[in-house]
């Protein structure tokens, strides 16, 4: 039988240091947002933007705009503070401020409470809370139409006016000449 030479032993592992215990408040360390996570980004009440206004992240507006604002795939919101006179374009868009311009979303538009708009609306769902101030039009156009000009609209009021083909005559409603020689109320023969 083969016996192990006891001079060559290999090195024992080193000693562990030794830790410290973790809390769970240890556990929880502030990582920075991936770029799959949908961020929020605020403008504060005292910021004036006047312009064009775009971006692909949701957006809470307390201060002013004047302009145009577009966000077609994220969510709006106007805060209590947020003083808009813009064109709006967004996925949802939450008033709880004023806004004087037109609004599109392609999803839904929320006027809260404390909510104003002045201008049209166009968009599949909308919820006018009681107390809150609207003046204008509303335009619930399906899912698959909203914040497309001329979608769900007829060709000929899509197209400009030179374009335009007069619309066909309506239909005539007036019965058949074999119904026509019937007296009412008696049987056809």
């Amino acid at each position: 039988m083969w016996k192990r030479d006891d001079n060559v032993r290999p090195a024992p592992p080193p000693p562990a240091p030794p830790t410290a215990p973790v809390s769970a408040a240890a556990d929880v360390a502030p990582r920075a947002p991936s770029y799959a996570e949908k961020t929020q980004v605020n403008i504060g009440k005292s910021v004036i933007i006047k312009g064009e206004l775009s971006g692909s992240e949701d957006l809470t507006i307390e201060g002013q705009v004047e302009g145009k604002i577009e966000l077609r795939q994220n969510v709006l919101t106007i805060g209590p503070n947020g003083k808009i006179k813009a064109q709006i374009l967004a996925k949802t868009v939450v008033v709880q401020g004023e806004v004087t311009g037109n609004v599109t979303a392609s999803e839904r538009v929320d006027i809260r409470d404390s909510g104003s708009v002045d201008g049209d609306i166009t968009s599949p769902r909308i919820a006018i809370a009681e107390g809150a101030h609207f003046r204008g039009s509303i335009d619930m156009q399906r899912a698959g139409g909203a914040g497309v000009p001329g979608a769900g609209k007829p060709a000929a009021e899509a197209k400009p006016a030179a374009e335009a083909k007069p619309p066909a005559p309506a239909p005539s409603f007036a019965p058949p000449p074999a119904a026509a020689s019937a007296p009412i109320g008696q049987p056809k023969p």
